[in-house]
């Protein structure tokens, strides 16, 4: 049997991965190199083969069959050279930080899970490890502190499980409701959510926001979390915050031409095409998937199962990304968050920039007498930063030293919590991104996968493979921020 390659160009990385795929999947198979591909000689179970994840398809006889990863991205690429990571429901909702689908979906195959095993990803984000566990036909359960990211896994999920033309119908109930004056809403309530919503929006843009979400609970029934999702993932774009910002900046750049309500039917539209296309490679066969608002420190939330078959995740980066600012609108227009709690919650996420008044006097006493009990590389190399800031570093530089000490605990504190719900000897794949810092004016490289692999050695977990992953470039605002590299780690519990 011949596996032929994807047209697109890989990263070295990812045909490494693919090997390992073929290593966990065959284990007894005869391998060996082709121009086009990977030729693999023995017995194995076609349906195995088909959930490749780096391969197009394989010649069987004179036939040549597609794996079911070449049938979901295909409708979602936009070129010939490009990976599609949009196929499915994974493009719902934006959700900056959220990992490749592809490499999710290939540890599945590398750690062997099957139908009758259960998956954790104890980040979830917006749930692309759970979206792939449901392509297979996978049990999975996710956690995160982000109630906006529950809500679009869930969401994601929901969809999936759904009859496309059960969803399709609900869409036309929809258009219909917004075009019926009788189902407007009589008047704005006065609170704080639409006082606050009310500073970011033009009052008729706002009017037509409201209109869609009481449309959309009036028609959509049981499904009208997918749709207000689809329209959460406008809100940026028709708001006077400037989109291209993950921080809270006002827009200079003139809201779009297109209304609102058609924007929101074709998002919708090419959303459900989207699923169709997925329901017909999963042949029905979804997998039962839960996100659930949770903290992996103390593994706290609704329900969280026990004895995991595995686990994998792309944790939040030392310092990386906004993730409330960047959500808050959505946040409250969904009524997720109360307005007033934004920074609350901003402040206590894992990896979170936000270090304030006491609770920074606290943190830098903390790092002075690593009061969380850090292994000594990691604390010495806090204590370190900390004596390098310099006296033309601002507020938040000065601040890093203290925020990377309370992410390392935090991350101590999610190995320590997540280690006794895993099976022994269960894999736990982690996506880790490097990072770095300026401070006193030199430039200074942050090894955070070095870094968790200490942690989670402190706590007894087991390092059983280490893999450098090259990165997408990224564009715009914050690309000098951008991570440069990432790490794949698998650990053993």
């Amino acid at each position: 049997m011949t596996l032929k390659w994807h047209d697109y160009r890989y990263y070295p990385y990812e045909q490494d991965l693919a090997s390992l795929e073929v290593a966990a999947l065959f284990p007894e198979a005869q391998t060996r190199q082709s121009d086009t591909g990977l030729v693999i000689g023995g017995a194995f179970d076609l349906d195995d083969v088909k959930r490749l994840t780096y391969f197009s398809g394989f010649q069987y006889g004179q036939s040549f069959i597609p794996t079911a990863q070449s049938r979901l991205e295909g409708p979602a690429r936009t070129g010939k050279n490009r990976q599609a990571t949009r196929y499915s429901t994974h493009g719902l909702h934006e959700y900056k930080g959220k990992f490749n689908p592809q490499v999710a979906k290939s540890l599945l195959n590398i750690f062997a899970v099957h139908n009758d095993d259960i998956v954790f990803d104890p980040f979830c984000g917006s749930g692309t490890t759970l979206v792939e566990c449901a392509h297979i036909g996978v049990r999975s359960f996710g956690i995160d502190m982000n109630p906006l990211a529950v809500y679009v896994a869930n969401a994601k999920l929901a969809a999936l499980a759904a009859p496309e033309t059960e969803l399709r119908s609900a869409l036309g109930d929809i258009l219909n409701s917004l075009q019926s004056p009788g189902s407007r809403p009589l008047e704005m309530v006065d609170n704080r959510r639409t006082r606050y919503l009310s500073d970011w929006f033009d009052p008729s843009i706002l009017h037509t926001l409201e209109t869609m979400r009481h449309c959309i609970d009036l028609a959509a029934g049981c499904h009208a979390p997918i749709f207000w999702a689809v329209c959460s993932n406008l809100l940026r774009d028709y708001s006077r915050q400037d989109p291209q910002d993950l921080r809270i900046r006002r827009r200079k750049s003139p809201l779009p031409g297109t209304p609102l309500t058609d924007a929101f039917q074709y998002a919708a539209e090419r959303f459900l095409d989207r699923v169709a296309d997925a329901q017909a490679v999963m042949d029905s066969k979804v997998g039962i998937g839960k996100a659930v608002v949770g903290d992996a420190t103390t593994l706290t939330g609704e329900g969280i199962p026990h004895r995991f078959d595995a686990a994998i995740t792309s944790p939040p980066y030392a310092t990386a990304l906004p993730y409330i600012d960047t959500h808050r609108l959505s946040l409250v227009w969904l009524d997720l968050l109360h307005p007033d709690r934004i920074h609350e919650l901003e402040s206590s996420l894992v990896g979170s920039r936000e270090l304030r008044g006491e609770s920074r006097r606290r943190a830098l006493a903390g790092l002075k007498t690593n009061a969380a009990g850090l292994p000594a590389t990691e604390a010495a190399f806090c204590a370190e930063l900390q004596q390098a800031i310099g006296p033309n570093d601002g507020f938040r530089r000065q601040a890093v030293p203290t925020l990377l000490y309370r992410y390392f605990a935090a991350m101590q504190s999610s190995f320590a919590a997540i280690r006794p719900v895993m099976r022994q000897r269960a894999p736990f794949g982690l996506l880790v991104g490097h990072n770095h810092t300026v401070l006193g004016g030199i430039r200074r490289d942050i090894n955070t996968p070095a870094h968790l692999i200490s942690l989670a050695g402190s706590v007894g977990w087991q390092v059983d493979d280490v893999l450098p992953l090259q990165s997408y470039q990224r564009y715009g605002y914050h690309m000098n921020n951008a991570v440069a590299a990432e790490t794949l780690i698998i650990l053993r519990a």
